[in-house]
């Protein structure tokens, strides 16, 4: 892939309003931890905007932050309860994110929470941080860190990985060049796979629970109701020269390999065989499984792949992300839409249907600032799609606030075959001045 080519497209996708992405504004204040627990503490009895499961039994069996026998569950899976097939994926996702792969859960749980309070989410806070303060003392040592806001006097490796966090929350294309070569000079190819890995699922988990206006449960708030005992976690920090492949990797790799021959039927797929984000994401092979296996558990939309495929083309031009918009335009164009729509979409709105701007428009402010998501949002979005088809539009937007920050974050170069399908589209490949 051409770089100057990829930077000519990525000026082309970033051209013009409301899709556009914006010029940067300066990022709002962080808030405090002490502000989102009182936040937290004043939501126990608000209402969720889709319905929670209220049984216990049919959580029995999905992995858990909590000990078993407790009752707890949390309302993160309740509320997923309205599509059955994704909370026990959704739950071993969460759980394979925190606590899998090979960097200390301590430090992606202090990353997590980070997140949590760049995105100002109240619940999201309150439960990392308990799982964060559970992971022993390196948890507690960070956490008082970050209640204080003294993250300079932190290892320089953590206050990097904290860093990472912080800035690809705030923008996808947020850490400079100079500080991701100090990344580098910590953590392999692998572990900053890791580390983008986490950044990513905790922005798709702050959207969620603050997209469906989660209450807080009580437990969550209450110190004597702690979590179960997180795993024990040790690690020599001291990196080989070269890195090594686990058997994990090979094996994760000779898996995907074997997925990417098998053809896709229909208009399902890209048509681009392994995608690069697919080569990037296997370098964590428990971590990119727990994700594949989420995503297959969604199964059909009652929205429509058209649809879904308009939200992840808004969300990704929201976020300037390069990678991600080419394989939209990709998607749709394999569904049949229309290459003078697509043309349209470049600039407004105009070309959509009510139904496709009732969706963009909710993606787009989920995109932005999750935590200003209201009420009313909401429920013109389950006015238009009914329960289940709202719970799938808040969802596709979290996948897209995820592979927006994995692609981009990464710098992955778009595949051959996907630029081809870009150009047929848009004829150019370099910006045209108006």
């Amino acid at each position: 892939m051409n770089l100057f080519r990829a930077s000519s497209i990525l000026a082309l996708i970033c051209l013009s309003a409301p899709c556009v992405r914006p010029v940067a504004a300066a990022p709002a204040p962080i808030a405090t931890l002490a502000e989102l627990e009182a936040q937290a503490r004043a939501r126990t009895t608000r209402q969720a905007r889709l319905p929670l499961s209220a049984s216990v039994d049919a959580f029995r069996g999905i992995e858990s932050f909590e000990p078993a026998g407790s009752g707890r569950v949390p309302n993160y899976l309740r509320a997923l309860a309205v599509k059955p097939a994704i909370v026990k994926p959704f739950a071993h996702l969460i759980r394979t994110f925190a606590y899998g792969g090979t960097l200390s859960p301590a430090l992606k749980l202090a990353m997590a929470t980070r997140i949590a309070q760049v995105n100002r989410s109240a619940y999201g806070a309150v439960h990392l941080a308990r799982l964060l303060r559970n992971t022993g003392p390196d948890g507690d040592a960070l956490l008082v860190r970050l209640r204080a806001n003294q993250l300079e006097q932190l290892t320089p490796a953590d206050r990097l990985a904290l860093r990472w966090a912080e800035l690809q929350t705030q923008d996808i294309h947020g850490m400079t060049d100079d500080e991701f070569r100090q990344l580098r000079g910590y953590y392999s190819d692998s572990e900053i796979v890791e580390l983008t890995f986490t950044v990513c699922v905790f922005n798709y988990f702050t959207r969620m629970v603050d997209g469906l206006g989660l209450p807080v449960e009580p437990w969550a708030l209450d110190a004597a109701q702690k979590p179960a005992a997180a795993p024990a976690w040790t690690r020599d920090r001291t990196p080989p020269r070269v890195a090594l492949l686990s058997d994990a990797e090979i094996e994760g790799s000779g898996s995907l390999l074997q997925t990417a021959r098998r053809p896709v039927a229909g208009n399902a797929g890209l048509g681009i065989g392994m995608a690069n984000s697919q080569r990037a994401m296997y370098r964590v092979p428990a971590l990119a499984e727990a994700w594949r296996q989420f995503g297959a558990a969604n199964g059909d939309s009652s929205v429509g792949r058209d649809i879904l495929l308009q939200v992840s083309f808004a969300v990704s031009m929201a976020n300037g992300c390069r990678y991600c918009t080419i394989h939209q335009v990709v998607g749709l164009r394999r569904l049949g839409v229309d290459p003078t729509k697509l043309l349209a979409m470049e600039k407004d709105d105009s070309a959509l249907t009510p139904r496709e701007r009732t969706a963009v428009v909710f993606a787009r402010t989920l995109t932005a600032s999750p935590s200003t998501v209201t009420d009313a949002d909401y429920a013109l979005v389950k006015k238009t799609f009914q329960e289940v088809g709202a719970l799938e539009v808040l969802l596709q937007t979290c996948n897209f606030s995820f592979m927006n920050r994995f692609t981009d974050g990464l710098r992955l170069p778009s595949e051959d075959e996907a630029i081809k399908t870009y150009r047929e589209v848009y004829g150019r490949e370099e910006l045209r001045k108006k």
